[in-house]
């Protein structure tokens, strides 16, 4: 009887080494592909980056997507970090069910296009990818309401969750545009997904004081200024330098505008963002401020007030 039940023991203890044998192969599997295509975007990073012209650039480029896309279909490539892959922005929404990947690429007049996609958080490690495509040169209004397939593109470096009445309603991502060889965009998006749809734009941002809500709100300024957008959690809002002309009659040309050197903020309250003047912060600007001069030229100095 005793050795009945030794042998019993035996055969469970070898089961469980088996099954845990076999769950760390997989894992150590998953987790070394992971790193071979990692360093597979290394390369195609420098590529793009080197690339003389569009027609190499783009061809690199279209080679980076589909090494990112065969890494994400790895199981259980949601936990992996990308960490040196720097071209990419990854930003996790702070409730973790879901990342999103984004990037610019340069052309050779100046202005950029991106690429993206929202991986979601899934319970079996499967992949659920939703393809960002810029759209940006066939939305000719800012303030309408897009999808995924049609992209108003940015390069995205935070991720804000809005809850209403302890429900989640939207996210705010806030993110980088460029423009052309004169100015800059930066964004404020809002994200939510409805019936298993990606949403971009939600008539929730206060355009003026006490006026009428935007889907969206874009800021352009001169290419060699920089811009404060982001969330500052000691006041509990999205803070931005309010951006004027060098004069009343440069209006409208935002080549020549900058940061007056005040600060406005968007302050969630109720379901929608409040805009808030002359917001006075208290701490000192951090390295989102700086997101971004221009990421194919690193040598240019950004100037932080006109």
């Amino acid at each position: 009887m005793l050795n009945c039940k030794k042998s019993i023991l035996t055969f469970i203890f070898l089961c469980c080494a088996l099954i845990n044998a076999r769950a760390q192969h997989t894992f150590n599997s998953g987790t070394s592909r992971l790193n071979m295509l990692q360093d597979s975007l290394l390369r195609l990073e420098r590529l793009v980056q080197d690339a003389p012209s569009n027609t190499e650039r783009f061809a690199d480029n279209a080679q980076f997507v589909k090494t990112l896309v065969k890494a994400l279909k790895i199981p259980g490539s949601y936990n992996f970090g990308f960490d040196s892959v720097k071209y990419l922005s990854i930003v996790k929404s702070p409730d973790k069910a879901f990342r999103i990947f984004s990037w610019a690429v340069a052309a050779d007049d100046g202005t950029y296009r991106f690429f993206g996609a929202i991986q979601m958080a899934t319970k079996d490690g499967q992949l659920k990818l939703y393809p960002l495509i810029d759209a940006t040169e066939e939305i000719k209004d800012n303030n309408e309401i897009t999808s995924n397939k049609k992209w108003f593109g940015s390069r995205y470096y935070e991720i804000v969750p809005v809850v209403n009445s302890g429900k989640q309603t939207f996210y705010i991502l806030l993110g980088w545009k460029g423009n052309t060889i004169k100015t800059t965009k930066k964004v404020i998006e809002i994200l939510s997904f409805e019936k298993d749809e990606v949403i971009f734009g939600k008539n929730v941002l206060e355009s003026t004081k006490n006026g009428p809500f935007k889907n969206r709100i874009v800021f352009e300024y001169n290419k060699l200024n920089s811009m404060t957008l982001r969330l500052d959690k000691t006041v509990g809002m999205v803070v931005f330098d309010h951006l004027v002309p060098l004069s009343p009659d440069m209006t409208g040309n935002f080549e020549y505008y900058g940061s007056d050197s005040s600060f406005d903020a968007y302050r969630p309250v109720g379901g929608h963002l409040k805009l808030v003047e002359n917001v006075e912060l208290k701490n000192n600007p951090n390295e989102k401020d700086e997101l971004y001069t221009d990421p194919k030229n690193k040598k240019i100095t950004p100037i932080k007030k006109l």
